[in-house]
């Protein structure tokens, strides 16, 4: 197949762990983010399954109601800010450059940064648990229960200051992946041919530039209310606990599409080149997304219909709810529209393609159900609830990442995950998916409250919560394979090639894995699809330069100093000032030197 670019056999260095501390190179990046939170996934996964453990059958004994209350916290938490967003991240941070045909990021050393400072929020939020007070308030800490009165001890504190740390770490990579597609395509790249992915990730970006900045807000309202007896929040000084909901879910409903609009876009690159036939419909599909994001703001109070909002309120979040199922639905036609009449290579990546389409429109489905105050008011706070949320973000993000994860694995090693191994880990991990959340649906409408940490016999709820913490453990197995996949991978040599799938996009005309500086030839780009239609018209490659020179940015450890100080402050907002005053002076030396340090 004709491609963009010339190939070459580049040669690395085994890199040390000092380089990889002090690496601005994208992709190393992006390596980091992804080990970090798929280490993050089976952390949240030990909690979940220690959760469902306990509610396997009535009166159960394996967790105490405080520590039950830590467990499903801390699980929402990690799964949702330290799992999904930065395994998320992790393929932007490899791909964006590679997608669009630049060399880098906009800003490097703020994509190392941003790295440093989501470790340092996950750090401070885990490390709760070593001092056995991690938050207990679910995570949506709904006041006044958050208070210092009802909530003494220190983890609703990790809480908060966990998560500003985390949200920063978001806002640097979400304003460098913005201004890096918007102002570093290849020659030829218009907006209009970005691949899908792109587009998603531009929503993402926007997305959180916007929501995070409300998030941050309402936490320090929560910290100071906690430690400085300021009152945002307590009904009985003047404030208000419904100000924290609306501030919350102004964030808090634009986060899940955050989490679910990358793995959109990662099956919107991988249906096509299986199913051997361009995209159907990408500019509906790119104006849906597009859609999502806007829309994603107006539904927000859906989640506080039992509030007492008054009817004219639930009227238009209930017309703004129905109206996002629209553009989700032409998601899933178009998805199905490139399938059909395809030559489908049915490989791993495909199985959880497919999959994602399925499961994702069951929880969609149950999601325009709560667009109805009333289904809504007998579905809160039931397992129906849990039962929707878990087919939208696993069914739908992890399923989606993991589609990402085996199409992608090539490019990044050179090594393609083995296939028989993968479709029996995507068998366990989807039957356990659906034996562990469809009974909840039921669990639900039987009238299972959510958080109880015990219930008794007879209520009729005995059955399906055996069956749902079997299936915890058969998603367990599937996630074992898959590690077991990837360790026998890794012992393999690298011969997957350059592009084993026949690619589409300007990722698969470059080495794999690609050379510090991606291209050595920038490519123009003629076509929505660049490497089908090289080969389409016989575009011969491009000859290689004779002397290659390609500078790139150096190695940079202020970064990495930058992200301590940044974790220094916050261990002194939980510990002593003295902290924070250490981390204010480290924060300042890392700025001047990062100001000061050449760049070539």
């Amino acid at each position: 197949m004709a491609t963009a670019v010339g190939t070459l056999d580049h040669r690395r260095d085994e890199s040390t762990v000092w380089k990889w501390m002090t690496t601005v190179d994208h992709k190393k990046i992006g390596a980091l983010y992804l080990v970090t939170g798929f280490t993050f996934f089976l952390i949240g996964g030990i909690e979940a399954a220690l959760v469902r453990t306990q509610l396997a059958v009535p009166n159960g004994t394996v967790l105490d109601a405080t520590t039950y209350n830590q467990l499903f916290t801390m699980h929402a938490l990690t799964m949702i800010f330290l799992a999904i967003m930065p395994m998320g991240a992790a393929f932007f941070n490899y791909f964006i450059p590679l997608h669009i045909g630049a060399r880098d990021v906009a800003f490097p050393r703020l994509n190392a940064l941003s790295y440093w400072v989501l470790l340092s929020g996950g750090l401070i939020l885990t490390s709760s648990f070593l001092f056995g007070q991690p938050p207990d308030g679910g995570w949506f800490a709904y006041a006044p229960l958050t208070e210092s009165a009802f909530a003494p001890n220190k983890g609703l504190d990790f809480y908060t200051v966990g998560l500003i740390v985390a949200g920063l770490a978001s806002l640097m990579s979400s304003l460098n992946f913005a201004v890096t597609i918007i102002n570093m395509r290849a020659p030829g790249m218009t907006m209009m041919r970005l691949p899908v992915y792109m587009w998603m990730t531009l929503v993402v970006a926007f997305l959180l530039i916007l929501s995070l900045p409300v998030i941050t807000v309402a936490l320090l309202q929560l910290y100071f209310d906690r430690n400085f007896g300021t009152h945002f929040f307590t009904p009985g000084t003047g404030g208000d606990p419904i100000l924290w909901q609306h501030l919350f879910w102004v964030f808090g409903h634009p986060e899940v599409y955050v989490l679910i609009l990358p793995s959109m876009g990662i099956v919107s690159e991988v249906l096509p080149v299986m199913s051997r036939k361009p995209l159907f419909g990408y500019t509906a599909i790119v104006m849906a997304g597009a859609a999502i994001g806007v829309l994603g703001f107006g539904v927000w109070s859906h989640h506080m219909f039992t509030t007492g909002l008054g009817t004219v309120p639930q009227y238009v979040f209930s017309a703004s709810t129905m109206a996002i199922g629209v553009p989700t639905g032409v998601k899933v036609f178009n998805w199905l529209g490139t399938i059909y009449g395809g030559n489908i290579k049915m490989t791993t990546a495909t199985y959880y393609s497919i999959a994602f389409i399925a499961l994702f429109t069951i929880g969609g489905i149950s999601g325009v159900m709560h667009a109805s105050p009333a289904v809504d008011g007998q579905h809160q706070d039931s397992y129906f609830v849990v039962a929707h949320i878990h087919y939208v973000l696993f069914g739908g993000a992890i399923m989606g990442i993991f589609s990402g994860l085996y199409y992608w694995f090539p490019k990044m090693t050179g090594r393609l995950l083995d296939e028989t191994w993968g479709k029996v880990g995507f068998w366990f991990i989807f039957i356990g998916m659906n034996l562990t959340f469809f009974p909840m649906h039921f669990l639900g409408l039987a009238g299972m409250p959510r958080r109880i940490y015990t219930y008794d016999a007879g209520l009729g709820w005995d059955r399906w919560n055996m069956v749902a913490t079997i299936g915890v453990y058969t998603i367990i197995v599937g996630v074992a394979l898959f590690l077991i996949n990837v360790f026998i991978t890794f012992r393999r040599p690298a011969t997957a090639g350059n592009d084993p799938w026949g690619g589409a996009t300007l990722e698969w005309a470059t080495t794999s894995p690609p050379p510090e500086h991606n291209f050595d030839v920038v490519p123009v780009v003629r076509d929505r699809d660049p490497l089908w239609y090289n080969r389409d018209h016989n575009i011969p490659l491009p000859e290689r330069p004779e002397h290659l020179h390609i500078h790139m940015p150096p190695p940079s450890y202020f970064p990495l100093i930058l992200g301590v100080g940044i974790l220094l402050i916050g261990v002194g907002a939980l510990a002593n000032l003295a902290i924070t005053a250490l981390g204010v002076v480290v924060v300042y030396y890392a700025v001047w030197g990062w100001a000061l340090e050449p760049t070539d």
